[in-house]
């Protein structure tokens, strides 16, 4: 069965963006380059809620225009190729090899993930990412948190209706000053 892997950029204090939806704050270096490169080797499928988007399709599709970064020269044709598909019950249509799903997400997803083929990611966001962990869709979590304290703006996980218990798998620092966190779902019940 497919997996659906969430790979996030994060602040120490849990925000996926400022308070004025700024994303300035991110430092973004080549090992954390290449982490995400992993990820997305893994996955034939991108997952993205409808703000992700709108943010990803203003910039790949014609990035080399606008950037001599190695990252995003790499980038930028995978983005264009690999499909996609939009979770959005207000967004009708989208370019780019991109689907869009409006209704039943638990049973769209469910059938995606029995489906043959690579892994799918699911880059940014909360809302999407918070609904399909309170459905217990989400296998993987990476979460990369970056050295800025933002005070605000949208949380990394929304107040969930039931508690998840998540189990480390991996931790590692990556340019001198990111720490991307791994982690799975705990089937188990914690620890008293």
């Amino acid at each position: 069965m497919r997996k659906i892997i969430q790979w996030v950029n994060a602040s120490v204090d849990g925000y996926i963006d400022g308070p004025n939806a700024e994303f300035d704050w991110a430092q973004l270096g080549p090992q954390l380059g290449e982490y995400g490169d992993r990820l997305h080797e893994r996955a034939d499928t991108f997952l993205f809620g409808r703000g992700v988007w709108e943010m990803m399709a203003g910039y790949w599709p014609n990035a080399e225009s606008t950037s001599d970064n190695e990252h995003d020269l790499k980038f930028a044709p995978i983005w264009r190729e690999t499909p996609k598909i939009v979770f959005s019950r207000t967004l009708e249509k989208a370019d780019w090899n991109t689907r869009v799903i409006g209704d039943n997400l638990s049973e769209e997803v469910a059938a995606l993930k029995r489906q043959p083929g690579k892994d799918m990611l699911l880059t940014g966001g909360s809302e999407l990412p918070a609904a399909l962990t309170a459905l217990g869709l989400i296998d993987e979590y990476h979460i990369a948190v970056h050295p800025a304290v933002l005070g605000g703006g949208r949380p990394l996980f929304r107040e969930p209706e039931q508690r998840v218990n998540l189990r480390l798998v991996d931790a590692r620092t990556v340019d001198s000053r990111v720490v991307i966190l791994h982690y799975e779902p705990a089937h188990e019940a914690p620890a008293s």
